[in-house]
């Protein structure tokens, strides 16, 4: 797959400024008016780019989220933790190991500790042992052998105030969806001036921005944002701060919160729902908790959706992955069926899906909200076809 042309632009302009350690790409707020700009559509499920197009190029960087906006998401998804100096930072891993080339750098070779983390001992080169600068020196590779593999080695790891340039600067209006990553973890280990929390540095950086106003309010339209986290003590914390919505993720119903000891089977039943919902517009469950699986094989769905739904909560399960590695076995290696059965079969109202492209062009075919344009065009229906049949072999 080559760049398209505005992607190379960027990351020209990128490396130009590269010095500039902390400054975000382009002068904020963004130079383009939203008046002008198509908005957010509302009228189907949410294609949310879980850390940008990452099927296709390394998670968390520029160029996955700019290739995610070129693609249609409706929003850009990103997980924020900390650098040493208190810098946020877009980047998954406690640890960089996994998607870095760390190991190829020597001269932190006497970085690697070894912490606990969600009631674990973890090993290796923790983000919050690096500055902002040192991290910037570092390039981030594909997570998954099996994806390709040409832009290992060509990207940075990016700010929190770098990913929000991204967002405002495209060519219509795209949402972000930043999650608190470890809030316990990055507490403990990154301290901020006057007493303040990591979430206070993550919800400032928001309003410095103009994110803000309630779920499908005017405000929040012209700036959308999801505020995201597994740890409900964050959230409740935050919500005096904001009033942007705010999504409580959900894990396998076996794992303990990493902030209440509970499990996730407690938080998940009706009393906890009804007391979460004082907080949230939603949950974000990992999809098998929806609909469990047995050899890859999916059993009867959960109750969940239709228990969160009942106390006007949406429901936004992850992730969604085109290769066959993660398609289940009912899918027949197609990950338009799996859109098809979690949309229309489930009722979900969102999918965090690395493969951005494929999902839109899924609900583009499938939508019932057509324009006349498309209705009595055939080049246009013909050019859909074309696209939706090039997604598939990614």
């Amino acid at each position: 797959m080559t760049l398209p042309i505005w992607v190379v632009q960027f990351l020209l302009l990128s490396l130009l400024i590269g010095e500039c350690i902390g400054r975000p790409f382009y002068p904020l707020p963004s130079k383009f008016d939203n008046k002008n700009k198509q908005p957010l559509q509302t009228f189907r499920p949410f294609n949310i780019a879980h850390r940008g197009s990452n099927g296709e190029i390394p998670e968390e960087t520029a160029a996955a989220y700019m290739r995610a906006i070129e693609e249609g998401a409706d929003f850009i998804e990103t997980d924020i933790l900390s650098s040493k100096d208190g810098h946020l930072i877009c980047f998954h891993d406690v640890t960089l190991d996994a998607t870095t080339d760390i190991a190829d750098n020597k001269e932190f070779a006497d970085r690697k500790r070894t912490y606990e983390v969600e009631y674990a001992n973890m090993t290796g080169f923790f983000t919050v042992d690096f500055t902002l600068k040192e991290l910037k020196s570092l390039r981030v590779k594909q997570r998954y052998e099996f994806r390709d593999q040409q832009y290992n080695g060509k990207f940075s790891i990016i700010t929190f105030e770098e990913f929000i340039s991204i967002a405002l600067d495209a060519p219509r209006v795209v949402g972000i969806y930043p999650e608190i990553k470890d809030p316990v973890f990055i507490n403990k280990h990154v301290k901020w001036a006057d007493g303040k929390k990591f979430e206070d540095k993550f919800v400032n950086t928001l309003k410095k921005y103009g994110y803000s106003g309630s779920y499908l309010s005017e405000e929040w339209m012209k700036q959308p944002a999801f505020i995201q986290s597994f740890a409900p003590t964050s959230l409740t914390y935050i919500a005096n701060m904001t009033d942007l919505p705010k999504i409580f993720l959900i894990d396998d119903v076996t794992i303990r919160t990493q902030d209440t000891n509970q499990s996730y089977e407690e938080i998940t039943s009706d009393s906890y729902l009804d007391f979460i919902k004082k907080y949230v517009v939603g949950i974000g469950p990992w999809k098998d908790t929806i609909v469990p699986v047995d050899n890859n094989y999916l059993l009867t769905p959960t109750d969940l959706v239709a228990k969160a739904h009942s106390h006007d909560l949406q429901v936004h399960p992850y992730t969604y992955r085109n290769e066959n590695q993660f398609l289940h076995f009912d899918f027949h290696q197609d990950p338009y069926a799996e859109y098809d059965y979690w949309i229309n079969k489930i009722k979900v109202d969102g999918l965090f899906t690395d493969f951005t492209g494929s999902l839109h062009n899924y609900q583009e075919l499938s939508s019932q909200h057509k324009t006349p344009a498309d209705d009595s065009s055939a080049s246009s229906l013909l050019r859909k076809i074309a696209l939706m049949i090039s997604s598939r072999k990614l």
